[in-house]
C-alpha cells in the first residue's frame, strides 16, 4: 500500500461505529436481563474480542455486520469460561471486563497479544484489590496475563491518579457487585460513555464534578442502542480535510460527546474551517455531521484538561501540526507512552523521517510546522492509529508514503484505506 500526494479531497462519508460504545454495549447487555440490540456496531478486531470473551462465559450473541443482538443473563448470569479469555489487542476489553470478572463467583484468567502484555494493569489491580477482589498479574509484572474473581467485593471511594475512562469504568463495573456506593474521583474528567450507558440500562449512577458513583446490586434491563460514528475514526478525515488542497468533506453521524471531541476544539484553535451540522442526541450521546475544508493552519498549545478528550487523536493532531505554520506544543500527554505503541516515540520517528522538525519530550512533543513533508516508509509498530495518521500525512507529502504493516488498521477501521481512496 502506497499513498501519494492528492490535488483535491472531496466527498461525503460515514465512519465505523464508536469503539468505546460498541465495547460497552456488548458488556452491559451481557450482564443485563433480556435482549440488548446494537445497531451501528464497530465490526473491528477489538470489539470482536469483547464478543468472544462473553460468548466464552455463556452469553448468546449473534452478529450480522454492524447489527449485534445480546441475550443477557443478568448481573450474576455469567458462567466460568473453560479456558483463558483472549482479549486480543484491546485495552478497553482488558480493563473493563476485569471489573466485571472481579465480582464473579468463579476464578477466570485473561490474556492478550504482545502489546497487551506490556500495557500497565497495576492501575486497575490497585483499586480492585482495595475492594477485596482477587486479582493478580500471573507473571507478577503488573501486566497481563491476569487471574481474577472468586471473592466478595465491598464499596470504596477511589482517587484515581490518572484520568482514564478505562480505570474509572473498571471500578464502577466492579461496584455493580459491591455492597453500598462505589465512587471514583479523577484529576480531570475522562470520557463518560460508561456513566451515560449504564444509566440507560437502569443503574443508579451519577456524576458530580470529577466524581462518578454507582450503587451496587441494580437490576439492569436490556436496551436498543444506536451506535454513532467514532470520532477517533473521523479524526483522520477531519485532519485530511483541513490540510489537503481543494478539500471539502462532510463526515456524517459522528459522536461529538464533549469528553471525546477535543480534536474539534484544537482544529478551531489552529484556525481550521470546521463546523458541526445537524446536532442531535442519539441513544443518550450527542451526535453531529462534521464539515471541514482546506484551511490556513497555525500552531497552538495542546495541554491540560483537554488531553483526555483527545488522547487517541494526538498522533493525527501531530500530523496536522506538522502542516501548520509555526510551533505546536503538545504536553501533559505521558499516557501516549503506554498505548499500543509508545506514541511519543513512534510519532517522532515517523515525522522526522518525513522531514518534520519535531522534538520529543517526557510528556509530549514540540513540532515546528509548515515545511514540506516527503514520503517515507512508515514504521507502524502494529499500531492502528500510527498507520492511519501517517496515511493522512502521505496525502500532502512529496513522493510515496508506504507502511511496514497497514493491516493493523483492522483493529478499529477495517475499511480505512478503501474510504480514503474513494475521496481522492
Amino acid at each position: 500500500m502506497a499513498i501519494t500526494k492528492v490535488k483535491s479531497l472531496k466527498g461525503e462519508i460515514t465512519v465505523p461505529g464508536d469503539k468505546s460504545i460498541s465495547h460497552r454495549g456488548v458488556m452491559f447487555g451481557a450482564i443485563s436481563e433480556g435482549i440488548t440490540e446494537l445497531t451501528g456496531f464497530l465490526d473491528g478486531a477489538d470489539c470482536r474480542s469483547t464478543i468472544s470473551c462473553f460468548k466464552a462465559m455463556g452469553i448468546d450473541i449473534t452478529q450480522e455486520h454492524d447489527h449485534v443482538v445480546i441475550h443477557g443473563k443478568g448481573l450474576k448470569g455469567l458462567s466460568a469460561p473453560s479456558k483463558m479469555l483472549d482479549v486480543g489487542n484491546s485495552g478497553t476489553t482488558t480493563r473493563l471486563i476485569s471489573g466485571i470478572l472481579a465480582g464473579q463467583r468463579f476464578i477466570s484468567s485473561l490474556n492478550g497479544d504482545e502489546s497487551i502484555q506490556k500495557r500497565p494493569m497495576g492501575r486497575i489491580i490497585t483499586p480492585l484489590t482495595s475492594m477485596g477482589a482477587h486479582i493478580k498479574s500471573i507473571k507478577d509484572n503488573g501486566c497481563a496475563p491476569l487471574e481474577i474473581g472468586g471473592a466478595p467485593l465491598h464499596a470504596i471511594h477511589y482517587d484515581s491518579p490518572v484520568a482514564s475512562a478505562q480505570v474509572k469504568s473498571c471500578v464502577l463495573l466492579a461496584g455493580l457487585y459491591a455492597d453500598g456506593v462505589t465512587s471514583v474521583t479523577e484529576p480531570v474528567i475522562s470520557r463518560n460513555h460508561t456513566e451515560l450507558m449504564l444509566k440507560g440500562f437502569g443503574a443508579d449512577i451519577k456524576s458530580e464534578g470529577l466524581t462518578a458513583s454507582i450503587v451496587g446490586g441494580p437490576r439492569l434491563i436490556g436496551q436498543k442502542i444506536t451506535v454513532p460514528g467514532d470520532i477517533s475514526s473521523a479524526a483522520y478525515f477531519i485532519v485530511a480535510g483541513l490540510i489537503c488542497p481543494n478539500a471539502d468533506l462532510l463526515i456524517k453521524n459522528v459522536n461529538t460527546n464533549p469528553t471525546r471531541a477535543g480534536i474539534i476544539q484544537v482544529a478551531k484553535n489552529m484556525g481550521g474551517n470546521i463546523e458541526l451540522l445537524n446536532e442531535r442526541i442519539v441513544s443518550g450521546e450527542p451526535v453531529a455531521d462534521i464539515h471541514v475544508s482546506s484551511s490556513d493552519l497555525h500552531g497552538c498549545e495542546v495541554s491540560g484538561e483537554i488531553i483526555p478528550t483527545l488522547i487517541d487523536e494526538l498522533p493525527v493532531i501531530a500530523v496536522m501540526a506538522a502542516c501548520a505554520k509555526g510551533t505546536t506544543v503538545i504536553k501533559d500527554a505521558a499516557e501516549l507512552k503506554v498505548k499500543e505503541s509508545d506514541r511519543i516515540a513512534t510519532v517522532t520517528e515517523n515525522l522526522k523521517n518525513m522531514g518534520c522538525d519535531i522534538t520529543p519530550t517526557e510528556d509530549g512533543m514540540i513540532i515546528v510546522g509548515g515545511n514540506p513533508l516527503h514520503g517515507a516508509l512508515i514504521s507502524t509498530y502494529k499500531d492502528h492509529r500510527i498507520a492511519m495518521s501517517f496515511a493522512i500525512a502521505g496525502l500532502v507529502a512529496d513522493g510515496e508514503t508506504s507502511f511496514d504493516d497497514e493491516g493493523c488498521c483492522v483493529i478499529s477501521y477495517p475499511e480505512f484505506f478503501e474510504t480514503l481512496k474513494a475521496l481522492s
